[in-house]
């Protein structure tokens, strides 16, 4: 029963985020916490009003390897012809080809490192050639990145 109410009272808010911007924190004299989208009528405890901002942390979380997607379409930005977005353009896909690669390297996939053990104990993580591979691949993502930043830096 303790977890209904308030299990209850975050479906409404969340079923009606347009109408619920002021929420209430009802704490009893023994200190229980429930939330109310009303301020209540003879209670007897503490009511504190919370403010809902409905516009915070709207933002989208990508993951790794998706960040080159969310940059402007060469074709767009030639048919501009806007030096400027062909510049910001360059300057995402090397912080995505960059982050791609700090991503990989701390975060190999499964069976991309081996574990070689020592006749004393103790092992030492060995890359295998698919993770040594993929690193290449994401090295030359950023070289190729750099490069097409310095040709747009040239041509301005």
């Amino acid at each position: 029963m303790k977890v209904l109410i308030p299990l209850a009272t975050a479906i409404l808010v969340m079923a009606h985020p347009a109408a619920a911007q002021t929420l209430y924190k009802l704490i009893d004299k023994n200190g229980k916490v429930t939330y109310s989208d009303t301020p209540p009528k003879d209670f007897d405890g503490k009511v504190v009003p919370v403010e809902v901002d409905t516009k915070r942390n709207s933002a989208t979380i990508l993951p790794p390897g998706t960040a080159t997607q969310q940059v402007i379409s060469p074709d767009k930005a030639k048919s501009a012809d806007n030096a400027d977005a062909r510049l910001k353009q360059a300057q995402a896909r090397l912080e995505a080809a960059r982050k791609d690669l700090a991503f990989a390297r701390d975060n190999p996939r499964d069976g991309e490192v081996e574990r070689i053990g020592n006749v004393g104990g103790g092992a030492r993580p060995v890359p295998t050639e698919a993770y040594e591979r993929r690193i290449a691949g994401l090295e030359q993502a950023v070289r190729d990145a750099e490069e097409e930043l310095r040709r747009v830096e040239r041509s301005r």
